[in-house]
């Protein structure tokens, strides 16, 4: 079931392509991940995610409607957090992404003083890396009735023994680099253009100590608001239970469309 809660148009089916990302999201360039329209999956052509993250018309960020129910992702993570994550802490990335793009403006129209640029340069690179980050987390995600779990098959499947030589020894890497981010950030799985190879980065706060020009296929929110109301100081067992709901159909047509 797609969550009724917001305005906005129901969610596609999670699947992601990279293509034009950064020229059709502008700012997302400072995000790191790379975002833009859906591709195709069982032969149908599914609606446009940029179009649930940024309105052309307005010229503003807008936060994505849940592909699923606040529950839908139970007992790995909780139904409170998940309406408080997505409410409240994806909504007031948008928000300040929003502030930043208004304060820019004004600056550029002489109704601020321009010694504020790299207050609001620093504010738009954190909230539009936020908003992209926390849209990737969503529509990666999948109940276990739905398709979540499991691991990947095709070419990721591949990848993933080439890259880390068996799937045991990723899952050990990516649990060990999201469980052990110093403060707020992220774990994330990513292809590297320049060797061509996966990597696993751990991503502070909302975009640093990423690798540059990587293009993220899958990133686990590590910063307490993603989990803390259920499983209080246990990062780890969090973590863990983020397998159950991976949605490796989406991450692995992203892979297809990130290498075609």
């Amino acid at each position: 079931m797609t969550n009724t809660h917001t305005t906005n148009e129901s969610a596609p089916g999670p699947l992601l392509n990279r293509r034009s990302a950064l020229g059709a999201l502008g700012a997302a360039a400072l995000a790191g991940p790379a975002l833009a329209q859906y591709g195709k999956r069982g032969g149908e052509t599914a609606p446009d995610l940029r179009a649930l993250m940024w309105d052309d018309a307005k010229g503003e960020y807008i936060l994505p409607p849940l592909p699923y129910d606040y529950d839908a992702l139970e007992p790995h993570i909780d139904t409170e957090t998940m309406r408080i994550h997505h409410d409240r802490h994806h909504a007031g990335y948008v928000r300040g992404a929003n502030s930043a793009l208004a304060e820019l403006a004004k600056i550029r129209n002489g109704e601020v003083d321009a010694g504020y640029i790299k207050n609001w340069e620093r504010a738009l690179a954190f909230n539009v890396s936020g908003h992209i980050n926390h849209s990737i987390f969503w529509y990666t995600m999948a109940p276990t009735s739905a398709g979540g779990g499991g691991r990947p098959t095709g070419a990721l499947a591949k990848a993933i023994d080439r890259d880390f030589d068996s799937w045991d020894k990723f899952v050990m890497q990516f649990q060990g680099a999201a469980g052990s981010v110093e403060g707020s950030g992220w774990g994330w799985l990513l292809f590297d253009p320049f060797s061509k190879r996966l990597r696993i980065v751990q991503t502070m706060n909302q975009q640093n100590e990423n690798i540059r020009g990587g293009v993220s296929l899958l990133g686990v929110d590590v910063w307490e608001h993603a989990y803390y109301l259920r499983y209080q100081n246990r990062r780890a067992d969090y973590v863990k239970a983020f397998m159950n709901v991976i949605n490796w159909g989406a991450v692995g047509a992203m892979y297809d469309e990130t290498m075609a």
